[in-house]
């Protein structure tokens, strides 16, 4: 592994391309990559370049390319490849490829090199809704977690034709990133303390995701509340938050995708992306999202509170609009307390039910997030906590996420960063395996 002027690790990275319409994606991904300083080898599949050509993939790898498993025979191509890699990326991941290299297929240049290498992987899954759910794949996927392969995505949205769903390719920054992070842990390093929790984030990594892979969500009724709700001062104005809910609609499609029937209460977000047969219930203020959730709760299974949920309402609601010509420069509300939704829910949960709040905390310092956390999850009494660090700039109305999971004792469970979809996965894995 050699190192740029600035003495960051140069990678020597692998690029897989398989065969679907998402390798136009991996473009914009070989580029960055290229643009980080890293030295980056494109070995597209034979059906791949039916989408994009060598010609792209060379001028944006600055590098050659070779498809052909035969070729470069004097200096073992398809395994001299492999051997120097620091990272294999695959994306797209075909269900064919993913297939193949869960049963150790090798009968082209990609699969070879991955079977040649001992570098870490990642692997983007690009297909249909209905394939990815199949069952055939979903092993596939469990074989490959449980050998250390990181799976990035799939995310949820529109596909081609007029399907929606989850199997849409990750976008190239998240792939990036997930990959950049992987390859960095994976690295020596001269900081003996930060490799070894290196190399524990990465068991963990792998044993929460081969036991989700495990893991059968169907006939699981999962409710999940996303979003920020919003309480009105007049017709015209109102006290919100920040929250997109992109990380609930995650959890709700992550469900779904794995077989819960899922009821999600949407609190003031677009709901256009969710994947059909979930049911979605419209709510604006927190009044009209406890009558929700507490009327789905009833015969759920499993309760995700992600939604943001003010903590006070104004107590009077002007049926007009408040004008500054009849208030002067300086306006007072009165506000009331609203109903601990999560702490009721949690309390009058039924058997075998699961409770999963959310706690969205601006503390920066690790220690002191960890025991306003601890504290919360005392108070509330949910089975599990989902704690991340917001901001200005980060935890809200992003694409990406990062959060620790606690259970009751208030012991970290689980950790996951990336995208909202996998951190979804990632929660799932550790909320659920009670059930």
């Amino acid at each position: 592994m050699a190192a740029d002027a600035a003495g960051a690790p140069r990678l020597t990275i692998v690029v897989g391309v398989t065969g679907g319409i998402a390798a136009y994606k991996t473009v914009s991904l070989v580029r960055a990559l290229v643009l980080a300083g890293h030295d980056v080898r494109v070995i597209p599949t034979a059906s791949a370049l039916r989408f994009v050509g060598a010609p792209t993939w060379e001028a944006i790898s600055r590098n050659p390319v070779t498809t052909e498993l035969y070729d470069g025979v004097d200096e073992v191509r398809h395994v001299a490849l492999g051997q120097r890699a620091d990272l294999i990326v695959i994306a797209p991941a075909t269900a064919n490829t993913i297939a193949k290299l869960a049963h150790g297929i090798v009968d082209d240049l990609l699969t070879n090199t991955v079977l040649a290498s001992k570098a870490p992987v990642v692997i983007a899954p690009a297909m249909h809704t209905e394939m990815w759910q199949a069952p055939a794949t979903q092993a596939n996927v469990a074989t490959l977690r449980e050998r250390g392969v990181v799976i990035v995505g799939p995310a949820s949205g529109r596909l081609t034709g007029n399907d929606a769903g989850p199997g849409r390719m990750e976008e190239p920054e998240a792939i990036a990133e997930a990959a950049l992070k992987l390859a960095a842990g994976s690295a020596p390093g001269p900081n003996p303390a930060a490799q070894a929790s290196a190399a524990r984030a990465r068991r963990a990594r792998i044993d929460t995701a081969s036991d989700a892979a495990r893991l059968d969500l169907d006939g699981l009724r999962v409710v999940v509340t996303a979003g920020g709700t919003r309480e009105p001062f007049d017709p015209v104005r109102f006290m919100g938050n920040r929250s997109s809910g992109k990380q609930g609609m995650a959890l709700a499609a992550a469900a779904a995708a794995r077989g819960a029937q899922v009821t999600l209460i949407a609190a003031n977000i677009g709901t256009d992306a969710v994947p059909e047969g979930i049911t979605v219930v419209d709510v604006t203020t927190t009044l009209e999202l406890q009558k929700a959730v507490t009327d789905a709760a009833s015969e759920a299974d499993v309760v995700i509170m992600a939604a943001a949920v003010a903590d006070y309402r104004p107590a009077q609601v002007q049926q007009g609009k408040i004008k500054k010509e009849h208030t002067g420069d300086r306006l007072t509300v009165e506000f009331v307390v609203n109903p601990d939704i999560l702490a009721e829910l949690s309390a009058a949960k039924h058997e075998g039910q699961i409770v999963v709040g959310f706690a969205a905390e601006t503390e920066p310092d690790p220690a002191t997030l960890l025991e306003l956390g601890r504290s919360k999850i005392a108070r509330k009494g949910c089975d599990f906590l989902v704690v991340n660090n917001v901001g200005w700039h980060h935890g809200f109305a992003t694409d990406d996420n990062d959060v620790l999971v606690l259970n009751r004792r208030g012991d970290i469970v689980m950790e996951a960063s990336g995208t909202k979809l996998s951190v979804a996965d990632r929660i799932l894995d550790a909320t659920l395996s009670r059930v």
